[in-house]
């Protein structure tokens, strides 16, 4: 008995918040390495160490689990995006390094992709719970960081007001279609050197383009 109580000892004190962000980075885990059909409400209870009806008590189905999942993904995209942009020297307003730090996003997104194919699958899995539209506020998403790129491009002189409005959209199609191709698509077999070029290639676009 005593043995017992003890095995179900950690059960008891484990507080509810403590539950919910474990079953969410058991949801991660699961991701990284399947995709979004890795995470299951069962398999998460197992990982973190609670019975499945646990799971009910955070989440109201599969699909919940996995939006959090889908969030956490995606600010782990954000946070690798923001760290390409903290290793850009250069004041904020100066042209070339605005130009760097938008190119040190592209990168950061593609080799996020690479890397991360799971997690980048699982990101992207329901995009319904992702805002997508403008905001006045500070956004520290994925595209949040990419319109302010675009923003201090504009504020440094390299990129013209005019073009500014919405043209976040065609570079992140650019940028996410080659992460795709070159990732799952038709284009996943081809060697590093040949993968890196078309890389530069489509990141060298874009800045190309905005000039």
């Amino acid at each position: 008995m005593d043995e017992a109580a003890t095995e179900q000892t950690p059960r008891r004190q484990r507080r509810r918040g403590d539950v919910r962000a474990g079953l969410v980075a058991a949801g991660v885990e699961l991701a990284r390495a399947g995709g979004p059909d890795a995470v299951v409400l069962r398999e998460a209870t197992r990982i973190v160490g609670v019975v499945p009806n646990a799971a009910y008590r955070h989440f109201v189905d599969r699909d919940e689990l996995l939006a959090a999942v889908c969030a956490s993904a995606m600010q782990e995209l954000a946070d690798r995006m923001a760290a390409g942009i903290a290793r850009v020297r250069g004041k904020r307003g100066n042209p070339a390094a605005a130009q760097r730090r938008l190119g040190a996003i592209g990168t950061a997104y593609l080799r996020f992709a690479q890397e991360e194919p799971g997690l980048f699958a699982t990101a992207f899995a329901l995009p319904q719970q992702h805002t997508y539209a403008a905001r006045d506020e500070p956004d520290r998403s994925p595209l949040g960081l990419l319109r302010d790129a675009l923003d201090e491009l504009v504020e440094a002189g390299a990129l013209d007001p005019q073009r500014r409005v919405g043209i976040e959209y065609p570079i992140w199609a650019l940028v996410h279609g080659t992460a795709v191709l070159t990732g799952q698509g038709p284009l996943r077999d081809i060697p590093a050197t040949q993968l890196r070029r078309i890389e530069s290639l489509n990141l060298n676009f874009v800045g190309d383009s905005l000039t």
